[in-house]
């Protein structure tokens, strides 16, 4: 990148103007990192402070059993396959309790497309969990299953929508997005939610108050520019809504063996490796630049690495999700050594070894509690950092 483009961009970040689809590409075609994160920094400062949000949730996948098979996937498992399950409803609400004494304040559901799962399972697991544990928000299916419930039950996404939120859903989750360009999706993804629907799915529900993350899923087969247009296309939704909370690129996991079976499912390893760190924090920062109007930038702590999570708050992350538990999605991937959970007081450590001020949240983004912030960074270095894996 010459000087002058590098100085009208910075100018552009510092007067506060949006980005256009070409500073986004030109900002990803920048080698010098430092630069991107020092922009980026600013912004998230100037929306956020110093402070790092957080939550203790817990993730809960009700069926691994999908009548797709994208692509990336090493999560889905065909009926009467080895290791294929779906979890009865008292089966649910128990892994959703033993939380219970770490004051949970989350669970988010994601599962598979089950070819034979009835429609009135969906509320009725919601309802059973509302019921057990009612100080807990719901952050439950993708856009993708939505769609899938529209297929099964004959409704329209709106009634469906309108009795999981009677039956206590709080929040959508942001998956199914991947990347939203054709040119890419149709090498990667084996569902019917592109574009139209998962937009349509998510206009709707920001209709009926609901505040949803958005997702995009990198470092696999697209290029920068499609990471720019899947950004661009979301802000301008958001410019519609407002409805988005966060947004959360989410590092694409390349096999290196199956944990569950040692089969590799994985259609794309063959062509493709996991983006490396440097790529990491440059798409952070490059989404923070672009994604003006949405409030929060997450670095999803599973998918990246603890040590890449606290760099990441240099480079407009200001979120770093929350405890997890058995995130199998990830974790039926990867071996690259991330813990399934991370209680309340590792996340503490965490954030405020990064020299932030954690800050733990609900699923709508709301302050739960403000705690201390970081001692001085000389105490903190009185002793060798601890190198996370």
């Amino acid at each position: 990148m010459d000087v002058g483009l590098k100085r009208e961009l910075e100018a552009k970040v510092y007067a506060g103007e949006r980005l256009s689809r070409e500073d986004g590409e030109a900002l990803y075609a920048s080698d010098d990192l430092a630069w991107l994160g020092r922009l980026a920094h600013h912004v998230r400062t100037a929306k956020n402070g110093d402070r790092v949000m957080f939550n203790v949730n817990r993730h809960l996948n009700l069926t691994n059993v999908c009548s797709a098979s994208c692509a990336y996937c090493s999560f889905q498992r065909k009926p009467g396959e080895k290791d294929a399950y779906t979890m009865r409803v008292h089966e649910a609400v128990a892994k959703a309790k033993e939380m219970e004494g770490e004051q949970l304040t989350e669970l988010h559901i994601v599962n598979g497309l089950h070819p034979t799962l009835p429609w009135k399972y969906y509320p009725r697991v919601l309802r059973e969990l509302k019921s057990a544990l009612p100080n807990v928000n719901l952050k439950a299916f993708t856009a993708t299953e939505i769609q899938w419930f529209e297929k099964i039950s004959g409704l329209p996404a709106d009634e469906i929508l309108d009795e999981l939120i009677d039956a206590g859903l709080e929040s959508l989750t942001g998956g199914g997005a991947e990347i939203f360009d054709w040119e890419v999706r149709q090498h990667i993804v084996d569902h019917a939610t592109h574009w139209e629907d998962w937009s349509r799915i998510h206009r709707i529900a920001h209709a009926k108050g609901l505040r949803t993350p958005a997702t995009m899923l990198y470092g696999h087969i697209e290029e920068p520019r499609h990471r720019v247009d899947h950004v661009m296309r979301l802000r301008e939704l958001q410019d519609e809504t407002g409805g988005f909370v966060v947004f959360i690129p989410l590092r694409y996991q390349h096999d290196f063996v199956d944990s569950a079976d040692g089969k590799i499912r994985n259609k794309l390893q063959a062509r493709t490796t996991m983006a490396a760190p440097a790529e990491s924090l440059k798409t952070f920062a490059v989404s923070r630049l672009m994604f003006d109007n949405v409030p929060h930038v997450k670095c999803f702590w599973v998918m990246h690495g603890l040590s890449l999570a606290q760099l990441s708050l240099n480079f407009g992350v200001d979120d770093l999700d929350g405890s997890v538990v058995e995130y199998k999605i990830t974790h039926d991937a990867d071996s690259y050594g991330t813990p399934n959970t991370m209680h309340r007081e590792d996340l503490l450590h965490l954030i405020r070894d990064a020299g932030f001020q954690p800050v733990e949240r609900n699923t709508r983004y709301d302050v739960v509690r403000e705690y201390d912030p970081p001692v001085p960074l000389a105490e903190r270095r009185a002793e060798p950092q601890q190198v996370w894996a």
